[in-house]
């Protein structure tokens, strides 16, 4: 069990609810594992899988997922989740509980789905990475600011990025001929929903060997609620939004822009570097109903 302390409010009950549960279950008392500054989540997973363990399941936030699944790929072990973050995108996305008990039942009497992992600049994500405007976006959110607001401080934080002006972006996926724009951002996806189940990737599927790319151009109030509405509509391409597929990409950036993978701003670069690992995650889903 890793669990990032600091977003329990009552650690030693939401312990009490997980052992319970694992005893219940046949489950003998886990592993238990807390997250720091120092480890995230990644080698506190990997010393758990050469531990012997038979599943890992992970508490947090996008972030805590992410590092533990960056852990436990191409092991054979699954990854259990149990979300309690901001976001949750990835347990959103696979239709994965939210509350404790539901996730608990999943995650240890589920079937193993693989999932495919994406790399940006040699970091692991199973959501969403990025250049430019959502990066910018998430370091502008405090802990505590996500505490108080919950997903709202995201929206804050943009409006605040409104009349940044698009960067010169040169994009070449799969190795094809350059693409060209003037961009605000791009947002690579593993997964394509966003919170409000808005789509900002509706092509998007966690375990087809592909990502999926959303180039985004905007420039004040107008220009935004324009890309909202080319987003919310589904279109692919407009002078705003351009949307496509591919294994690898590669984004050139005429300066450096911050990046991002699943929420966490890593830091600026005017290259970001993207590969799609297919199905070397195994995560814990929903038994299918009966009859399915």
């Amino acid at each position: 069990m890793v669990v990032h302390p600091g977003k329990h409010d009552d650690l030693q009950g939401f312990q009490g609810v997980v052992g319970k549960a694992m005893t219940n279950l046949g489950w003998s008392e886990p592993l238990w594992l807390e997250t720091s500054l120092a480890d995230t989540g990644e080698r506190l997973a990997r010393s758990a899988v050469a531990s012997g363990v038979d599943v890992v399941l992970a508490s947090g936030g996008d972030g805590t997922i992410t590092a533990c699944a960056a852990g436990v790929a191409d092991t054979g072990i699954p990854l259990g989740v149990l979300p309690c973050g901001t976001g949750n995108l990835l347990a959103r996305n696979l239709g994965l509980p939210l509350d404790l008990e539901g996730a608990l039942a999943v995650a240890l009497t589920g079937r193993d789905k693989p999932l495919d992992v994406g790399m940006a600049n040699g970091r692991a994500f199973v959501v969403m990475a990025g250049l430019g405007f959502d990066a910018e976006m998430f370091a502008g959110v405090s802990e505590e600011l996500k505490k108080r607001a919950g997903w709202i401080a995201y929206v804050l934080s943009g409006l605040r990025h409104l009349w940044d002006l698009p960067t010169r972006m040169v994009l070449q996926a799969d190795g094809g001929p350059p693409l060209r724009r003037w961009a605000s951002g791009v947002t690579v996806g593993n997964v394509g929903t966003l919170q409000g189940n808005v789509q900002l990737l509706p092509d998007a599927v966690p375990d087809d060997g592909v990502l999926n790319v959303a180039v985004l151009t905007a420039w004040g109030v107008a220009g935004w609620l324009g890309l909202a509405a080319d987003v919310l509509l589904l279109r692919h391409k407009t002078a705003r939004l351009t949307r496509l597929t591919c294994r690898e990409l590669v984004v050139d950036a005429g300066r450096a822009r911050s990046w991002e993978v699943d929420g966490d701003t890593i830091a600026s670069a005017r290259r970001l570097s993207v590969s799609v690992r297919p199905g070397s995650l195994l995560v814990r889903v929903p038994q299918p109903a009966a009859g399915a």
